[in-house]
């Protein structure tokens, strides 16, 4: 089943909230997240510039392809959604790993010598 880049934006910022949130907990706890928290997340966040409604509908329709569900009230990710959480996952954290390296150095830290040259515009 396809799912659109939308589809794929939202279910990766769940999978991510819940592989952060539940890092540092040890069974049996773990942190949840109801559909309202989380729409107010990606709002206040600012990780996507869409209306509520547009939200609430992206969910709903990540819910009738079967990739996400609820458990009294919670948003989980079924195991169709995991699969597809964990493809995305090792598509964009190559990506994600290389900004990070480069945001905490110096990108030229990692040559003995770099080259520079006047541009002229």
């Amino acid at each position: 089943m396809e799912t659109t880049k939308t589809q794929n934006f939202m279910l990766f910022t769940l999978g991510k909230w819940y592989e952060e949130s539940n890092k540092n907990l040890k069974e049996p706890l773990e942190v949840c997240i109801s559909k309202k928290i989380f729409i107010e997340l990606v709002m206040n966040a600012g990780i996507a510039e869409k209306h509520e409604r547009a939200l609430y509908k992206n969910i709903e329709s990540l819910e009738k392809k079967k990739l996400i569900g609820y458990d009294n009230k919670k948003l989980v990710l079924t195991k169709k959604g995991k699969v597809l959480f964990g493809r995305l996952d090792k598509d964009v954290m190559p990506y994600i790993k290389l900004y990070d390296k480069l945001k905490i150095s110096c990108p030229t830290s990692y040559l003995k010598r770099v080259q520079t040259f006047l541009c002229s515009k």
